[in-house]
């Protein structure tokens, strides 16, 4: 069994990059669109926000060439973790931590 996810979509902000004691890590949204007719022949767009962390050298190419709009293919595994906010509540988090990165068009 294999955990991997791909995925194309534009970048909904520009990437948040933090330098921290184990590397640099970029983190960003991007959003993928669907578009489907339903049971009563309407047409739907359905868009999906996916949060998106990488590291080294792909969070360098992040910095240096990402921005709000972007046009991206990423490649990574999914993850799940939770912590605990500044009020203490628990909080849970899906990401896909990239391993891959395509730049794709301009911005949108």
């Amino acid at each position: 069994m294999k955990n991997r996810v791909q995925l194309i979509g534009h970048v909904g902000q520009d990437p948040e990059i933090k330098n921290l004691e184990n590397g640099k890590v970029a983190n960003l949204s991007i959003a993928t669109h669907e578009n489907y007719t339903n049971a009563k022949g309407e047409k739907v767009e359905q868009t999906e926000w996916h949060r998106i962390s990488a590291w080294g050298k792909t969070a360098d190419i992040i910095e240096k060439y990402v921005t709000k709009g972007k046009e991206i293919a990423v490649e990574g595994k999914l993850t799940h973790r939770n912590y605990e906010d500044k009020d203490g509540i628990k909080r849970y988090v899906s990401e896909i931590i990239v391993s891959e990165i395509l730049l794709l068009k301009g911005n949108k």
